[in-house]
Parts: C-alpha cells; structure tokens; sequence
C-alpha cells in the first residue's frame, strides 16, 4: 500500500469523537386548542391525559413515552410535544389521535384539526357562515 491509499487513523478518531459530543436535537410539535378553550367547550388537561396514553412509539407501543424521551407540557390553551429528532415521531399521528378526541367528547361536528405551519396543528370551529348566503339568495 502507498501513504495516500491508507486511511489515517488520527483522522478516524477526531470525527468520531466529534459525533460522540453532538447534541440530540428535538422536534416540537405544537397543538393550538385557542378557540375552544376559551370558550369552555375543551379541557386541555384531559387531552393531555388523552394523548400521553395513546401515542405510539417503537413500533406500535403505548406508554414507552418517557424512555423514549418524548416530553408533552401544555399552558392554557396549547399542548407541545418535544421528540428527539432520532426518533422521527410522526406529526400525522397527532392529527389523528386529535381527531379521535374530538369524536369522544363529541366535538367532532364543530371543530376541526388543520395544520398552522410546518410543527403545528390548530383546532378551529367549521365555518358555517356560507350556508346562511345562500339562504338569503333563495328568499
């Protein structure tokens, strides 16, 4: 073998120990439940509850959310979830598990779940504004 052939050794170590250092990022997920909170149709705490024994991880496993260090908190009116971003937590689940909320407390009829921005989901009432034209056209 020639000298610029070989692998250096020396080089191998500095970036593996450089990866050994390397912070695990996290992704955050953020649920916005302003509009019926504040109007007293949605109890945040119960949600949380709601979505702490449902979500899924490591192939289909309820309550392994603290040994997979995903974190839930909630303020007043949002609920986050923090994952780190090895473990490629998947947002569609948090719609989904939203939505099956909803039909439980029978709120399913008048809100919906839509997506905010790239991390977040809101919860806002159906608008049912365009019916009442269209009644106003007939008479």
């Amino acid at each position: 073998y020639t000298k610029s052939s070989r692998c250096n050794p020396h080089i191998l170590r500095i970036t593996a120990s450089k990866m050994v250092k390397a912070k695990k990022s996290t992704v955050k997920f953020v649920i916005d439940c302003t509009q019926p909170v504040d109007d007293k149709v949605l109890d945040v705490a119960s949600f949380e509850k709601y979505l702490h024994d449902r979500i899924k991880l490591n192939g289909g496993k309820t309550g392994v959310l603290a040994a997979s260090g995903v974190v839930i908190t909630r303020d007043r009116t949002k609920i986050t979830v923090a994952a780190p971003s090895d473990l490629q937590f998947a947002k569609r689940q948090l719609k989904y598990l939203s939505k099956r909320y909803l039909k439980k407390q029978q709120l399913r009829d008048y809100l919906r779940v839509v997506a905010a921005s790239k991390n977040s989901y809101e919860m806002r009432y159906f608008s049912i504004s365009a019916g009442d034209d269209e009644e106003d056209a007939e008479e």
